[in-house]
């Protein structure tokens, strides 16, 4: 009877009388192999001590090791690919701001040169800064338009917007892009070679410093930065090229003619060349805005379109992405 009452040991329990009793595994390991998954098929762990209750405030080792990232949590990197530290809408007003005081400050300035034939639309640097003006005063146009007609449902509204859009973008890849990045090199690279030959010493009693910079140094910036925060569509490449080649021979037709009347040339250095030089200069000039007009198309595809993949990459992407669960 008493055999009966007495429980059985299982059999995996049983050992030798003689084998000394199994050490108990400290606490750490007993962690770790919770940590690590290893408590067996069935979910046991070897006996022993509980591990130490943990620090308030501080989450256990399970709770770390368990932890997975979620795929809506960002990236290390994702603060700075999302951060905007100022609306694309407030920079365009604050450039369209400043070409308007550099405009203003410009005109302001009484140059014997200003008040001969032709006066400051002579200067390819002052019709750059016309063209910058007006082409970032019709993207805050654009901006505004887009905001007022946002949700109004409006067909004849919406026309309009892709009217400026389609204007605005033509400004930047034909004239904007082009005249100002061939204003910002050509004048930098004679000035640093000669600055007598484009830029006299004498101009620095009428221009002070900042302004020299803001008409020929912060154009590439604003035009890049308006290219990096909005997608521009560029017209067919046929076309863009021969709008820029018609800027080109106009603009070389009209300092041409200022000659002609007044028998002297709109920049020093035109007056130390020959003839074949000044045709050589010409056609020089040509080609590198043609070059300009194809680097902006470029440099355009390469911003938006390599961020801007198919919806088949996207969703193989976020595929990748998910935990494995098993």
């Amino acid at each position: 009877m008493t055999k009966e009452l007495t429980p059985r040991r299982p059999p995996h329990s049983r050992r030798c009388p003689h084998t000394p009793p199994r050490p108990a595994p400290p606490a750490r390991e007993v962690a770790r192999a919770r940590a690590r998954g290893r408590a067996g098929p069935a979910g046991h762990v070897p006996p022993g001590p509980p591990p130490a209750p943990p620090a308030a405030g501080v989450p256990t080792a399970p709770a770390r090791a368990l932890r997975r990232p979620s795929s809506s949590s960002p990236s290390p990197s994702a603060p700075f690919a999302n951060m905007a530290l100022v609306p694309c809408q407030v920079l365009r007003v604050a450039i369209l701001l400043s070409y308007c005081s550099i405009l203003c400050n410009y005109k302001a300035i009484e140059m014997p040169s200003h008040q001969t034939y032709g006066g400051s639309w002579k200067f390819l640097t002052f019709i750059d800064l016309v063209i910058q003006a007006v082409f970032f005063g019709i993207c805050v146009l654009t901006d505004l338009s887009s905001l007022l007609t946002r949700g109004s449902g409006s067909q004849e509204q919406e026309r309009q917007l892709k009217k400026l859009i389609s204007l605005r973008d033509w400004m930047l890849a034909v004239l904007a892009f082009p005249v100002g990045i061939f204003v910002v090199a050509v004048f930098w690279i004679i000035y640093a070679y000669d600055r007598e030959m484009i830029y006299p010493k004498l101009l620095d009693n009428f221009i002070p410093g900042w302004l020299n910079h803001g008409m020929h140094t912060t154009v590439l910036p604003f035009i890049l930065i308006e290219m990096r925060t909005s997608h521009h569509a560029y017209p067919s490449r046929s076309s863009g090229l021969a709008a820029i080649c018609t800027f080109s021979v106009g603009y070389i037709l009209w300092v041409c003619w200022v000659h002609h009347v007044t028998g002297m040339w709109v920049y020093p250095f035109l007056e130390h060349i020959g003839p074949g030089a000044r045709i050589l200069f010409f056609g020089s000039t040509t080609i590198l805005m043609n070059f300009l007009y194809l680097l902006g198309e470029v440099l355009n595809s390469y911003i938006w379109d390599t961020e801007r993949k198919p919806p088949s990459w996207q969703g193989m992407e976020e595929e990748k992405e998910k935990p494995k669960l098993e």
